[in-house]
């Protein structure tokens, strides 16, 4: 008797160990969204990534294929960075014609054919570049690419970038959208506060190594020289004439990026009296950067 009751309790213990067994392993099991898996999204350089991240939120994981401190018009991409991409479900180009794109786009979406391409440039208004170097040919004129310079430019990446989100996860539409209007509304007053700023300025001419302020000139009623000559470092009579323009126009700085060789610009800010103020167009924090930007600008055109 005590054997039967024994062998009873025993059947029921591995019954419930069966059951607890069978239940940790079906929770094991679900699916990998269900426990929180970010959505992978490429984009090409590391502004974008301040704009997919405000938008998508925890949503998200951005992978930048262009990395700090690299050169958007020679940079290579490495085989981590190829293998984090075909797991990826969404690529936010720039769209307008930078160099790394117009190289590598092909190759990119070879390695992952179902992913979805946004154009972060559809409802842009393209330019010319000044200096006619490192825009993307459009029939005989070569255009501007460095269209997120502008924060007007900005929110229409951010618009395109939203409507991509939501294509791949339309469950979380609101969350996505909630996001796109809070940091619209940021980079609205941020235009507004370039505006106001640069009002009352009178001298109106700023000199750049690299012509990547473009936009941004022409959305502020700014004349911008760069010191490149089509994608060239100036010749002797070319920074002659640079330094004629700069004494003119009462140029007391020459703004400079970290990706480019300053000797030239550093030549032009001695010879005016001046200095050479460095700012990254690729810096990640968009509008941080940008107000940095603007503060220089005020400073040097005072």
């Amino acid at each position: 008797m005590q054997g039967s009751r024994f062998t009873g309790a025993v059947s029921i213990i591995m019954a419930l160990v069966l059951t607890t067994t069978f239940s940790v392993s079906a929770v094991s099991c679900e699916p990998a969204e269900d426990a929180g898996e970010k959505i992978g999204v490429a984009v090409t350089i590391l502004p974008q990534a301040e704009f997919v991240e405000r938008v998508g939120g925890e949503k998200v994981e951005v992978i930048v294929m262009v990395p700090p401190g690299a050169n958007v018009h020679v940079y290579k991409p490495i085989p981590s960075q190829m293998t984090a991409l075909a797991a990826a479900r969404m690529y936010a180009k720039v769209g307008s014609g930078v160099e790394f794109e117009r190289v590598w786009m092909d190759k990119l979406i070879a390695v992952n054919r179902d992913i979805l391409v946004v154009d972060c440039a559809d409802g842009v208004a393209l330019q010319e570049i000044a200096g006619g170097h490192g825009g993307e040919e459009v029939g005989h004129d070569t255009m501007d690419p460095h269209i997120w310079l502008s924060p007007r430019n900005a929110g229409i990446m951010v618009r395109n970038i939203c409507q991509g989100l939501v294509q791949v996860d339309p469950d979380n539409s609101a969350y996505y959208e909630k996001n796109r209007d809070a940091y619209l509304q940021e980079l609205d007053k941020l235009d507004r506060d370039i505006r106001d700023a640069l009002s009352g300025v009178t001298d109106r001419t700023f000199m750049v190594y690299h012509p990547a302020f473009g936009y941004f000139a022409r959305d502020y009623n700014l004349i911008m020289i760069p010191v490149e000559e089509e994608g060239k470092e100036p010749t002797a009579a070319g920074l002659a004439h640079l330094i004629g323009q700069a004494r003119e126009q009462g140029i007391k700085a020459v703004f400079a990026g970290p990706q480019f060789n300053p000797q030239s610009a550093e030549v032009i800010a001695e010879a005016i009296g001046g200095r050479v103020v460095f700012i990254d167009v690729l810096a990640r924090d968009y509008v941080r950067n940008m107000r940095m930007l603007l503060d220089e600008l005020v400073q040097a055109m005072e």
